[in-house]
């Protein structure tokens, strides 16, 4: 069996952690609005058709936030025409995503579900074909008190009191390919747009914060060029960078998906650099954050590639234009055009997710907001009509409850593994990963600082591991106790019938003398350590 040692000590601060950083992302694709979200029809439906066992099961889970309502959506997205009686809004179709956007759910609704879900809402405007007057219309209508005309109609439509929204993001992947109005080639105009967009909005609202989008994708090749062009114009009118990142393994390729960590943190670690060059170029007193706003760790088929092409894929690369191509219009009540998740393979995904979301926490000092894309199902789990936990909500729930105060770094001492580099399609090619570690590992120091946790995953897929972990610089705490969530099966999951197949245990055989734990950890698990000062 593997040993591996892992110390932490009350001087290894990273930051503070911001409440922001495990929240999800929202947007009208799949089910997640068409389905879970909302159904006149379901049984638990409320007045505005929200599903009250979603909301219920999220509000339980603690969400933080929820970044909405798109997307790619939100590009060719008109709010304008989503309020009001919805017998008057207009119908579109979705360019993004080939699809009806009937916009039952509207403004309002997004705002308002938010509201009676308990979590808070950060709201994307449109600068693909949407106007910088949109941008400021938008943000009078939901945060401005009263006496004008957008503000007057937010009452007339059944929301005297402003919506509050503090966190606005300057548009979608701007620089996409695959995007609707996208900024791809014109890095400085965007920025220059973003940089008016976010003045005005300001402007109507002094209160705000605004995220200003970088590349959407690390493979595409004019990364991170593009960014350093877009900042150089918005820099000290903005408050964070909008990030997105995916990692891709092939199918059965365990090493690779729990290897991504790597790419998050080379990511990452650019985007810093790129933030403080530019503070520095500028002569900026200014220190940018980062907002991870979507992200995800998943297998999925290798499919056509060409080697070496660096991310310079033609746009029908992304969307072609198929002649025989319907548009879907998806009824709430029926589940038979929806994107469906895998049905297996519940504790691989968890353990990709968290391996994300432990090296978010290692850069709690500058990333200050993160939005998992699955991160709704994740927390509750939905089909046509059942609510229940997923394997995700438990190792997810505990980062919401017990990851807060200051992140502290843990020092990892393990053996490592490689991963040959591999292809998932043109963009998504991988030159491979070296010395990966099999433990990943995160902390947290209570606000009241009385309380430590320790998170770890065990990501070898082959045996577990017999772990040291050295609190001695705590001296005096005492030792809570060991949860582990793990499972022989890798493909195992949860359903409604089956909803505790996947579910954390403690763990009694773990011993803690002098300052030292001694822990068994199965492989693929995902491990919390809770320590008290009390």
């Amino acid at each position: 069996m593997k040993k591996a040692r892992l110390t932490l000590h009350p001087s290894f601060r990273v930051g503070s952690i911001s409440p922001r950083l495990f929240g999800a992302f929202l947007e009208p694709i799949g089910s997640m609005v068409n389905g879970s979200m909302y159904n006149p029809k379901h049984p638990t439906a409320d007045d505005l058709g929200f599903r009250r066992d979603f909301m219920e099961g999220l509000k339980a889970a603690g969400l933080p936030c929820v970044r909405l309502p798109g997307g790619n959506f939100v590009s060719g997205w008109n709010w304008k025409d989503s309020i009001g009686p919805r017998e008057q809004r207009k119908a579109h179709v979705d360019l993004a995503w080939f699809q009806y956007i009937d916009n039952a759910v509207g403004h309002d609704e997004y705002l308002q579900w938010a509201e009676r879900t308990g979590t808070e809402p950060m709201y994307t405007v449109n600068l693909g074909t949407g106007s910088l007057q949109d941008a400021v219309d938008v943000v009078e209508y939901t945060n401005f008190r009263e006496g004008t005309w957008w503000s007057d109609l937010r009452a007339r439509n059944g929301h005297p009191a402003p919506y509050g929204v503090k966190i606005w993001y300057l548009g979608n992947e701007m620089d996409g390919p695959w995007q609707i109005a996208s900024w791809e080639k014109k890095p400085r105009e965007y920025g220059i747009l973003a940089h008016e967009a976010s003045k005005a909005m300001k402007f109507t609202d002094s209160t705000i914060e605004t995220a200003v989008c970088v590349s959407s994708s690390p493979f595409l090749s004019h990364y991170p060029e593009w960014e350093r062009q877009v900042l150089e114009q918005c820099y000290e009118t903005v408050d964070y960078i909008s990030m997105h990142h995916y990692h891709s393994a092939p199918v059965g390729n365990i090493p690779g998906l729990l290897a991504g960590y790597q790419a998050f943190e080379n990511y990452i670690r650019t985007e810093i650099s790129l933030c403080d060059y530019m503070k520095t170029h500028l002569r900026s007193g200014r220190t940018m954050m980062l907002s991870l706003d979507e992200y995800g760790a998943m297998m999925r088929p290798a499919g056509k590639t060409a080697y070496g092409q660096n991310g310079r894929e033609h746009a029908l690369n992304f969307y072609s234009f198929d002649p025989a191509r319907t548009f879907v219009r998806h009824d709430p009540d029926d589940w038979s055009t929806r994107r469906r998740p895998p049905a297996s393979g519940e504790m691989l995904r968890t353990l990709g997710t968290m391996s994300v979301q432990l090296t978010m926490l290692r850069h709690a000092d500058r990333i200050r907001i993160g939005c998992a894309t699955g991160g709704l199902g994740d927390l509750c789990a939905t089909d046509r009509e059942h609510a229940w936990k997923g394997a995700c909500h438990y190792p997810f729930t505990q980062m919401i409850r017990w990851a807060r105060g200051t992140s502290l770094l843990p020092a990892v001492e393990c053996e490592t593994y490689d991963v040959e580099g591999y292809a998932i399609d043109e963009m998504n090619q991988y030159a491979g990963f070296e010395g990966v570690s099999y433990i990943q590992s995160g902390a947290a120091l209570s606000p009241e600082e009385d309380e430590l946790t320790v998170f770890v995953i065990n990501a070898d897929w082959e045996e577990a591991q017999e772990l040291t972990l050295d609190v001695r610089g705590f001296e005096g705490w005492r030792f809570l106790g060991h949860s582990c969530l793990s499972d022989p099966d890798p493909e195992a999951r949860n359903s409604w019938e089956n909803p505790g197949r996947l579910v954390p245990r403690e763990v009694p055989e773990t011993r803690f003398e002098k300052g030292l734990c001694a822990a068994r950890l199965p492989s693929l698990s995902w491990n919390v350590f809770r320590f008290s000062r009390k």
